[in-house]
Formats: C-alpha cells, structure tokens, sequence
C-alpha cells in the first residue's frame, strides 16, 4: 500500500484499529474486506476506508454545516462528534435521537437537514428511517456486520471502537475544512487526533 495515498500516516491508522472488523461479515460489506484473520475477524482494506473518508469529505462539501446532520448513538462515537461539531460547526446528536425530528414540524426540537450522516445504521436506524422518509442522502460508517440499506454512501470502518471513530472523525474534519476552503492544508487544522478521541 502507497503511504503516499493516505490522508495520515499508516500506522496510525493502524494505531487505531479502523481496520478490524467483526466476526460476522454481510453480503454487502464482503467487498471491503481484505481478508479474515484465523481468530475469525474480518480485517477491513485500508485503502478503501481511506478513499472513502477522502470520497466523503468531497461528498460534504457541498453541504453548509447547519445542513448536516451526524447521529451517534454509541457511547464510544460521543467525544469524537462533539469534537467535530466543534471543528466544522456541523450539527451533532451524540447520544439517542429524538423520533420525529426529521420528519414532524410540530415538535420543538423539530430539525431540517439535507443530508444525515450515521455512525451505526443498525443503532442509529430511526434517523436513518426518517432520512429515508423525508428523502435525504444518507452517509453511514458500516463495519463488517452492518447492511447497506438506505445508504448514499457507505465509510468501511471499525465503527466500535473509540480510537477507531476518533482518528475517522479527526481525519474527516479536516478534509471537509480543506475542501470548504477554510484552512489551506493540514497544519492549519488547530485540533489534534487525541482531542477527536476523549479521555481513555
């Protein structure tokens, strides 16, 4: 693999675990798959969670932050979409999402959006419900275990894991600032990688 290609250094990268994936493998998912380690878990390609992150900071792009919506039900994804709304001023929901908030106007905490970005569509499947409902894109981080269904666009990652999510949303946040014109390269990003993933 051409460290060249990568948005960060491979190992960390590696250093995170973005690449282990679970026991269970779907359908959909096989095509991300590098290979299965003799314990029995599936080792995501490193490449393409990196082409995908660099695919979905594009994808972003064309969105202004008060547009997007992330939802993170996970406990583990909490400090790194905190951080990236702190970063992108992107609207975050790190915990369980209110029912309803795409899709009833006459709720107060009634929310417009145009696009829904997930880090789980099996945890966070009522957002992803109601995306689907009002007809918005849908971007999801999807482990080996997940499915697809009702996804624009899928980021292969360990989507457990809080280093995992951290360094995702670490190196997403500054795609996204680059591609927006806001910093000119990466040692204008002010955020380090810890910050995206919390206290251990």
């Amino acid at each position: 693999m051409a460290e060249e290609k990568l948005l960060i250094d491979l190992n960390q990268y590696l250093k995170a675990g973005v690449h282990i994936g679970t026991k269970f493998r779907t359908k959909y998912m096989s095509q991300f798959i590098y290979k299965v380690r003799p314990d029995g878990l599936a080792v995501l390609n490193l490449q393409k969670i990196n082409d995908r992150i660099e695919l979905a900071g594009k994808f972003l792009v064309n969105y202004k932050p008060e547009d997007i919506l992330i939802v993170g039900r996970r406990e583990n994804s909490w400090d790194a979409l905190n951080m990236f709304a702190k970063a992108t001023g992107v609207r975050c929901i790190a915990g369980r999402y209110p029912p309803g908030m795409l899709t009833n106007p006459v709720l107060e905490i009634f929310a417009e959006a145009k696009l829904l970005f997930v880090v789980d569509p099996w945890l966070d499947k009522n957002a992803l419900r109601d995306a689907v409902k009002v007809g918005i894109p849908v971007v999801a981080i999807c482990d080996t275990n997940n499915e697809s269904n009702f996804i624009d666009l899928v980021i292969p990652c360990n989507n457990k894991g809080k280093k995992s999510l951290g360094i995702l949303f670490y190196v997403l946040a500054r795609e996204y600032l680059k591609n927006k014109g806001i910093i000119k390269n990466y040692e204008e990003f002010k955020y380090r990688e810890e910050d995206f993933v919390g206290e251990e």
